[in-house]
């Protein structure tokens, strides 16, 4: 019987697929937050990417919010820019949808397709740090790559 496939084996494999140059990386302590990715990865907490799972109001759908490490998700500028306020999502559903536990949601490798939408402050780095699939696991990447890979419109004010 095949071995199941890893997380962090499902984000190396998207990161391929899509064409991008970067490698998942287990660290030796925890990453599950921005403040203990940032000291993992050396970097500021603003080039940490924090995906961050919520549920549209309106179809129940999921989405993908990609914001920088020393921000908070801007709710109310969410709603306006998706079209329907957000709501937490169960994390037994983002499980089962994505295929990542909260603490370990990358950016790309999903099982599911979801709508992302991007922080413009992740853009004034060179390259960002996002979860690779586990509490420890990270990759590097250049941010508007990551954008143009995960499809993301920009969560700003049109």
């Amino acid at each position: 019987m095949a071995k199941k496939k890893s997380s962090k084996d499902r984000v190396q494999e998207a990161l391929v697929a899509l064409g991008l140059e970067s490698e998942v990386v287990t660290m030796p302590a925890t990453t599950r937050t921005a403040e203990d990715a940032a000291k993992a990865c050396g970097c500021e907490v603003a080039q940490i990417v924090k995906s961050l799972i919520f549920e549209r109001h309106d179809t129940h759908q999921l989405v993908l919010l990609l914001i920088a490490g020393n921000n908070r998700a801007d709710m109310d500028l969410a709603a306006k820019v998706i079209g329907s306020t957000l709501d937490r999502a169960d994390p037994k559903k983002v499980r089962a949808e994505t295929g990542f536990a909260i603490g370990g949601v990358a950016p790309v490798g999903h099982l599911c397709e979801m709508a992302v939408y991007m922080d413009p402050d992740l853009m004034a780095f060179d390259d960002v740090w996002a979860a690779a699939g586990a509490p420890n696991a990270v990759f590097r990447i250049d941010p508007h790559s990551l954008s143009q890979a995960t499809k993301a419109e920009p969560l700003a004010p049109s």
